[in-house]
Parts: C-alpha cells; structure tokens; sequence
C-alpha cells in the first residue's frame, strides 16, 4: 500500500484563530467559558475543549448574566448580539474573518437596495449569520434548480420587490467551488445585471484543499477524508474525491476506518478538512502502516502562509496566543 497525505489539508487560518481564542480565552478567565455553537465543526476539537471547561450552547438563555460567551468561527447574527448585549455578557468575536467579510458585503447591499442571493447550505451556523444581517433583503438557493425557480416579480410577505439591475449574489466560505461556479453562472443567465462581490467568497482554504483533491484523487484507489460529518468544507472534499470515480470516506478518526474498504496494493490519499486536527491524521497513517505496511509519501500542491490576529477583545489584555496542542 501506498498513502499519499495530500497538502494543503487540516487547520485554516480561521480554525487556528478561533482554536487559540479559546484556549487563551480559559487560560485568563478560567472554566466555564460559553460558546455559541460549536466552536469549529469537529467532534475531536469540541470534545477536548467540553473536559478544558468550555460550555457549547445553542440558546443564549442558557447563558448566565455576565459570564464569558464566545462566537464561534462561523459567525452570529445581529439579533444574538444584541441579546448578548441585553444579557451583559462579556463577549469575545471569534468569527473568521473571511466569514466577516459575507457579512459586510450583505449590508453593504443591503443598504445599497439590492436583493440578495445568498448561494449556502439551509440550517448551517455560516448562512444563518449572514443571512441574519439583512434576512428582509436575502434568499438562499442550494442548487441551479433553486435559481430555476427564482420569481421576483412575485413579492414574498415582508420582502419588497427587486428594483431592475438591484439584484446581487453572495457565497457561503466553505461550498464547492465547482458547484458554486455553476449556480453563479444560471444566475448570470437568468439574471444578466446581477453583481457578485469584488473578491470571490469561498474561502482560500477551502479552495487549496479542493484542488489538492481534484488533482491527487486521479492517482488513487481510495481517497480517506477527515472531519466531522457536520463539516461542510470535509463533505465538499468527499464528494469530490467521488466525482472523480475513486471510492472517499468521509471519518472522523482511526476508529471508523473500516480495513475491507482497502486492498493491500491500494494507493490511498489521505487529507483533512479545514478544522480536523493534524493528530487525527496521523492516527491514520499510523494504522496504514502498521495493518498493510504502507508507505507515506507527502505531495503539496501549494503553500499557505495566512495568519489572522486574535479578537481584539483578548490582544487587549496583553497575552500571546498559547499553542493549540492539536
């Protein structure tokens, strides 16, 4: 057997943000810090900060009045930071700045008298932030079948009619560039004077680790996925890797690893969504190695180099980022 560990793969500039933006976070303030949702969409990262003290809710109510709350990686609407606010909660903003970005652009629109097409998956913490930021003014379509369907001559309760040429397009960070590029293009053709932002959505990372996919899967029997089954940048890879007619399993560790999936001549590439830890990798390898004798080799398509500072809210109190130990 031979395994290629495809790079880039694992922890984005983001993830390492909001990663040592909580660990900081208990270090200074001590066990229960609150988070709103998931801190990232990986089971092994929120397990271990569940026994560090971090307490993940999905209603602020469950928050005590004063205590710590931080916003995860993917964002929050503006309605939970006003409860927040109400709730004298002392905030940390761990949003990933590119997600920041979507949310700037909505308004920007927003105010601006555009209508907004908000390309996301329905029920993810991302689309439901942005969408939050001028949920009067946004619609989300999933699919070219959802641009098919698409009337805004038709006025839904509560939202105006579109003005001609006021109508807009914006990304969720994580999608499949190529499923995205698709939906753009029936939008450009349904609507030709339709604007998109200066700088596409979709995150670098996601896209690095698209393309290590596209192009390392064509010289493997099986392509081994890490992430969480709520991660949608992991789910992208996975179906990409099928797209290109090899087997992907998308796992989030050694333990779902099932060996009558491999043969023992099989070439396996191995990579890792933008919030699995390298440790879960290497796991991996490990059990390769040691049940089929498999030889490693690492094959990087690009680097990355991108560093995004920590919240305001902890760089003022003078502290260095701790290592993540991940």
């Amino acid at each position: 057997m031979k395994v290629i560990l495809a790079s880039p793969r694992g922890f984005c500039a983001g993830v390492n943000m909001a990663i040592e933006t909580l660990e900081l976070a208990l270090k200074l303030y001590g066990a229960p810090v609150y988070v709103y949702h998931e801190i990232v969409h990986n089971k092994h990262v929120v397990e271990r900060f569940r026994q560090l003290g971090a307490v993940f809710v999905e209603d602020l109510q469950q928050v005590p009045a004063k205590s710590h709350l931080l916003y995860s990686a993917h964002g929050v609407a503006p309605g939970v930071r006003e409860l927040a606010i109400e709730r004298q909660l002392k905030t940390i903003d761990a949003t990933c700045p590119l997600v920041t970005k979507v949310h700037l652009e909505a308004i920007r629109y927003a105010l601006a008298g555009y209508r907004i097409v908000l390309i996301g998956h329905h029920g993810h913490d991302e689309v439901i932030g942005t969408m939050g930021e001028a949920p009067e003014a946004i619609v989300l379509v999933e699919s070219t079948e959802d641009v098919d369907r698409l009337n805004f001559d038709q006025t839904a309760p509560g939202i105006d009619p579109v003005a001609p040429g006021k109508l807009a397009y914006l990304t969720q960070t994580t999608l499949s560039v190529d499923d995205a590029n698709r939906i753009i293009a029936r939008l450009k053709e349904r609507f030709p004077s339709i604007v998109g932002p200066p700088k596409e959505d979709i995150c670098y990372a996601t896209q690095n680790r698209q393309e290590a996919v596209r192009e390392l899967s064509r010289g493997a029997d099986v392509v081994l996925v890490l992430g969480s089954q709520n991660s949608s940048n992991s789910q992208r890879l996975a179906e990409l890797a099928r797209e290109t007619g090899v087997s992907a399993y998308l796992i989030d560790g050694m333990a779902d690893i099932d060996p009558a999936w491999f043969d023992v001549s099989d070439t396996v590439l191995v990579t890792a969504g933008a919030s699995a830890p390298e440790s879960v990798v290497e796991e991996c390898v490990d059990f390769f190695v040691a049940r089929f004798g498999a030889t490693v080799e690492a094959r990087s398509l690009r680097s990355e180099d991108v560093y995004f500072p920590l919240p305001r809210e902890l760089r003022s109190a003078g502290k260095a980022p701790v290592a993540t130990g991940l």
